[in-house]
Parts: C-alpha cells; sequence; structure tokens
C-alpha cells in the first residue's frame, strides 16, 4: 500500500500547535496509515486521523480517549500521557481530528511477560475507578455493524461474513452479562511501549466498558494462538492474577472467540492490500474461529 500524501494533515498539526504559541522544530513521521504519527517538538507528537472518511468520524472517540487518559495519567498509572502544553482536546482542524502526546524515548528491549501482565492490572485498577460514561461492548457492537457494509463490498465471502455474525452475536450476549468496567479495548503489543521510564500502555481510543477478560485475551491471543508462545502467555496471565487480578477462564475464552471476529472484521479497513504475512494470519484466525463454531 502506498504511503498517504501528509501534506495537509501535517499543515493541520502545525497549525494548532501555532494557534497555542508552540513553533515546531521537525517533522518526524513515526507513523503513517489511518493515523498519521508526528514528532513536532523535542518532547511533542501529535496523531492526527487521515483516514476522515472512514468507519469512525468526528471526534467523538477523541474525547473518550483524552478523557481516560487524562485519568490514568492523573492518577500515576503507567501510560503515556497527554501532552501538557495544550488544551486535552480533542483538537480538530482542516477537517482533520487530532490530539498531542509527551515523546517518550522507546528502547530495542522485548517487555517481559511479568511485567506486561502487572502494568495491565495496574491500569485496570486505576479504570475501576473512572466515572466516564462509556459504551458497553463498543468495538463488538461496531464490527457486527461494520459487516454489512463489508457484506455490499464483497470483502468477505458469504460464508465468512455468517461465521463472523454468528460469534459476533454470541460474543454481545455472553460477554453482557460479565461484571463491566472501563478497559483499554485494544490491549494488544502494538499499544504497549518499552521505554527509558519503563513499559507504558498508549492508543485508549477503543476504550469502552466491558469484561476485564477482553483486555487480557487482546493482549495474549497472537501469542497464544498465532505463535504457541505458551511461556509468555503464562508468564502474562501469572502476573496479572498475582497482582491482584481476576480472570475467568470461560470469559476468557469468549474474549478470545470476539477478539478474533473482531480483527478479522475489521482487516479489509485497516489493511486493504495486505501483505504475504498479513493474509496467512487473516486465514489462520478465520480457520480458528470456523473451529469455534
Amino acid at each position: 500500500m502506498s504511503e498517504r500524501d501528509t501534506t495537509l494533515p501535517i499543515r493541520a498539526a502545525t497549525e494548532v500547535l501555532a494557534a497555542h504559541g508552540i513553533v515546531p522544530d521537525r517533522c518526524e513521521i513515526l507513523q503513517n496509515g489511518h493515523t498519521l504519527v508526528l514528532r513536532l517538538t523535542e518532547d511533542l507528537v501529535a496523531r492526527v486521523v487521515q483516514d476522515v472518511d472512514g468507519p469512525r468520524q468526528g471526534t467523538e472517540w477523541f474525547a473518550r480517549e483524552n478523557a481516560i487518559a487524562q485519568h490514568l495519567t492523573e492518577q500515576g498509572a503507567p501510560v503515556i500521557p497527554l501532552h501538557a502544553a495544550l488544551p486535552p482536546g480533542p483538537h480538530e482542524h482542516l477537517g482533520y481530528p487530532m490530539n498531542f502526546w509527551k515523546f517518550v524515548t522507546a528502547i530495542k528491549e522485548e517487555p517481559k511477560p511479568e511485567d506486561i501482565g502487572s502494568t495491565l492490572y495496574q491500569c485496570h485498577e486505576v479504570l475501576r475507578t473512572c466515572t466516564q460514561p462509556l459504551p458497553k461492548l463498543a468495538i463488538i457492537t461496531e464490527s457486527a455493524a461494520l459487516l454489512d457494509a463489508l457484506e455490499e463490498k464483497n470483502a468477505f465471502p458469504t460464508s465468512t461474513l455468517e461465521l463472523l455474525r454468528a460469534h459476533l452475536l454470541s460474543s454481545l450476549q455472553v460477554l453482557g452479562d460479565c461484571p463491566h468496567q472501563v478497559l483499554h479495548g485494544d490491549a494488544h503489543m502494538g499499544n504497549l511501549m518499552n521505554t527509558t521510564v519503563g513499559l507504558l500502555w498508549a492508543d485508549w481510543e477503543d476504550t469502552f466498558a466491558g469484561p476485564v477478560e477482553w483486555d487480557v485475551a487482546s493482549i495474549i491471543w497472537n501469542a497464544k494462538l498465532l505463535e504457541e508462545d505458551h511461556d509468555t502467555v503464562n508468564g502474562i496471565l501469572a502476573a496479572y492474577r498475582d497482582a491482584g487480578g481476576r480472570i475467568d477462564e470461560n470469559v476468557l475464552h469468549q474474549s478470545l472467540i470476539a477478539r478474533a471476529a473482531v480483527m478479522t472484521a475489521w482487516y479489509p479497513v485497516l489493511y486493504p492490500n495486505p501483505n504475504a504475512e498479513r493474509q496467512r494470519k487473516l486465514q489462520l484466525r478465520i480457520e480458528w474461529l470456523e473451529k469455534m463454531r
């Protein structure tokens, strides 16, 4: 997939900064996809939504993310904080929603399973005190609705769409009866950074109310079912429990199913031209979901 033209979203971000008296001294593109991630000063990163015509429009999701990130930061949770020099927003300029974060320095060392499990529990513990109203099981509901658009575009065979719809609807029923709290919503390894100041969670855009097992399933899914890395999975689960967390195995299993269905549904949106490795992972998810039916 060719990279997007970043001219206009970069202009939008720099003009918002200028309106708040901040002059960018660099423009390092850290990510160029659905979201454009820019380092614009020594300690400031902008995240700009480029896919303004995609399934999510407006600033509602960023508003939730900002509220959750602020709460976590104020309570000392292991997260990347919003940048203190600007109002939290979210901001919108030239049609691009955006928010601004403190730059942190990543290190090459892989995070330890025990640190992953314990920091996730720390975030969950802080999130229990969050009063921000959030939709229940939002990403699952959103994914079920997305299937109609995928059907119109012939993104999947009818049998795959029926498989995904069945799993998503059954997951809504089963997980809807579980205890709910505020969650990360998209707690995979790509949203976790090992930095010079420790392991930090990022990207709270998908936050919603649901069972904690959803986040646990999200962080172990690849290791458990794609890589069969049982040591990592067991280490994360043990650390989460040792920190004080409770995991219901039946709810975890249903969350693994729901996570696979959600990721599959979003593949045509996130990866319209997937490479061979992404196609392989997609096929493995679909085959696993077939077994779960």
